[in-house]
Formats: structure tokens, sequence, C-alpha cells
């Protein structure tokens, strides 16, 4: 996912600097400065470092350089320790086993609302080019915690069985057993055990827009995003094994895509 983000970031720059010939003022009068567009309204899709998220944004249109918005958006928080392991090989009566994320306790979503804004700093060219400016938005956020279950190997009526399980106390030893798990279960499990953590988030970037004062927003967002909640979340289980521990804050780097129309 770094590596993802590092070369997404070094591509929009080197669009940036090869573009650089056509972000320049256009000649426009006093009278001409006016908002040309009333509301603006896009979809977001955004990897960052530790997750992704997906929403929608509605702004006003304030200004020839400046939008005010509110957005809500979904998305997902992982654990920096979180690796994937997969026993390609290994079937059970025709069931394949799935790949699972070791130690992994909870797997942990996030709803967020925002209010923000965005100002550019230069103007696109008549017909073409990048305008560039900055934004950023504020708001709650909703942590919904998830229980990750495991199918493990256990003997039920003294005969090997397959047991979908979750973390706990009592069965730590053989949840972190690589010997003892099959894989993973069903994404559905656990659905009806969600616990809520209250937060808030915010995020700042560089934003470049290939439509800045086009009807249809083309748009990048390149920066950091922060979510801090007023306790830990335990997403993996904290042993001295593992070496993962828990934290009330997550801090991103991101690059997201917006696309959307402005009327």
């Amino acid at each position: 996912m770094r590596n993802f983000i590092s070369i997404s970031v070094f591509l929009i720059f080197a669009t940036f600097v090869a573009d650089a010939q056509t972000i320049q003022p256009r000649q426009l009068s006093t009278q001409n400065k006016g908002v040309v567009y009333n509301k603006e309204f896009a979809f977001d899709f955004r990897l960052h470092t530790h997750g992704f998220a997906a929403g929608v944004t509605i702004g006003k249109i304030q200004t020839y350089y400046k939008t005010k918005f509110y957005s809500i958006e979904f998305g997902e928080l992982k654990h920096p320790k979180e690796f994937r392991l997969s026993f390609d090989n290994l079937s059970i009566n025709g069931r394949t086993a799935r790949s699972f994320l070791f130690g992994k306790q909870n797997s942990f979503f996030v709803l967020r609302g925002g209010i923000g804004g965005k100002r550019y700093f230069t103007e696109k060219a008549a017909k073409k080019g990048l305008a560039v400016g900055m934004s950023y938005t504020v708001g709650p956020a909703l942590g919904i915690l998830k229980p990750y279950y495991l199918e493990l190997r256990r003997p039920v009526d003294g005969r090997p069985s397959i047991v979908s399980e979750k973390f706990s106390t009592e069965n730590e030893d053989i949840f972190l057993s690589q010997e003892n798990i099959y894989g993973s279960s069903r994404f559905s499990q656990g659905l009806g055990e969600l616990r809520l953590r209250p937060g808030i988030h915010g995020k700042i970037g560089v934003h470049l827009d290939w439509g800045a004062f086009d009807e249809f927003i083309k748009a990048v967002d390149v920066g950091v995003m922060i979510d801090g909640y007023l306790s830990k979340v335990p997403i993996m289980v904290e042993t001295d094994a593992l070496d993962a521990e828990n934290s009330r804050l997550f801090i991103n780097l991101y690059i997201s895509l917006q696309l959307g129309k402005r009327k």
C-alpha cells in the first residue's frame, strides 16, 4: 500500500510539472471573476497507508476560488502490524481454507462526517491545465468494531472438527497457534456483535484539479489524515510474541480521487 501511494504521488507531481506551462493566470476582468457555478457534488475514493474509504461531498461554491463542503464517508482502518497468511494447499472435505490475518482480534470500520473547504491558489488555463490548491476536513467519526473470527481445529465429541471462534482469554493459546488455525471465517460472522467507538477525524492535503472551473469535477487530493478515539482500539491481540500495540490515534498518508459535477 505504501509503495502504491508513493508511486501515485510521484505520477501526480510529474503531471503537474509536465503541465506547468499551462498553469498561468487568465487575463480576466473584475466583472468576469464571479461564481460560474453555485453547487457541486462529487464521489470520493480514497486509499491511505492503512486502509481505504469511499464517500460523497456536497459543496457550496462561495467565490471563484473558495468552496465550502459537507462530506460523509465509510471505510476501514487497519493496524500496521496486520499480515496475511494462507494455507493454499489445505483442504478438508473439499473445503479450501481461506487466508487469514494472524493475531487480528477485531475489524475496525469508520463512518465519518465532516465539514471542510478547498481553496485554489492558481487558475486553470482557459482550455486545459491544472489548478492547484488545498483542502481540509474536520468532523466526528464513529468507529465500528466487528469481532474477527477464525476457523480453528478443535476436537468435538472425540472427533477433529473445525469450529468458528473469536478471540478470548480462554482460547488465546489456540487462536494464536498457526498449527490450530484452518483459516478465516466468513465476513458475516460477527455482524451481530458490533460495538461502537466515538471519535473525531481531520485531514489536510494538496488539491489538484483538472477541471476546477469546468462542469465536471476531476480532482486528486494528496495529504495527511488523522483519526482519534477516546480509548485504545483493540484491533490486534496484544502479546509479547506479536509485538502489536493498539492505539487510540491513527495517522495516515492518503491519496483520493474525486469525480463529480458542478451546477
